[in-house]
């Protein structure tokens, strides 16, 4: 490590617009792969189609609009957290292992709070109107 707690650079490392170019790629291309392979990622980018556009016609003020469109924003990257976790332990091996159970576990819990997240504050809001 350098002074100040940095990672040394590699020299062929990409810097600028050029690195920011090789990020959106990859970033395409896992959102390509979540749409290709994951039905529940698919399921939820058509339910955020209806959501969004709800929240941002619902919200009476910009903050209301960010605490009803937010928490879909925050199932779909869970999900992809999700499905992240689930390719790796896949990818280690196909025996059953209580580990690689726990962990695919873990994931869906971590999409069904987000999931909880998301009814919640819509509930919060909606009901603040009446």
């Amino acid at each position: 490590m350098e002074a100040g707690g940095r990672l040394n650079s590699r020299p062929d490392k990409m810097t600028g617009p050029a690195r920011m170019a090789r990020a959106f790629g990859s970033s395409w291309r896992g959102f390509a792969a979540a749409w290709r392979a994951e039905e529940a990622f698919r399921q939820e980018c058509l339910l955020a189609l209806i959501v969004v556009p709800l929240g941002l016609w619902l919200g009476k003020t910009g903050i209301e609009r960010v605490l009803l469109v937010a928490p879909m924003l925050l199932v779909l990257t869970v999900e992809l957290l999700n499905s992240a976790v689930e390719a790796i332990v896949d990818r280690i091996g196909t025996e059953r292992h209580p580990l690689s159970g726990i962990a695919k576990e873990l994931g869906s819990a971590a999409v069904f709070v987000a999931f909880a997240i998301l009814g919640l504050t819509w509930l919060l809001v909606l009901l603040e109107r009446a």
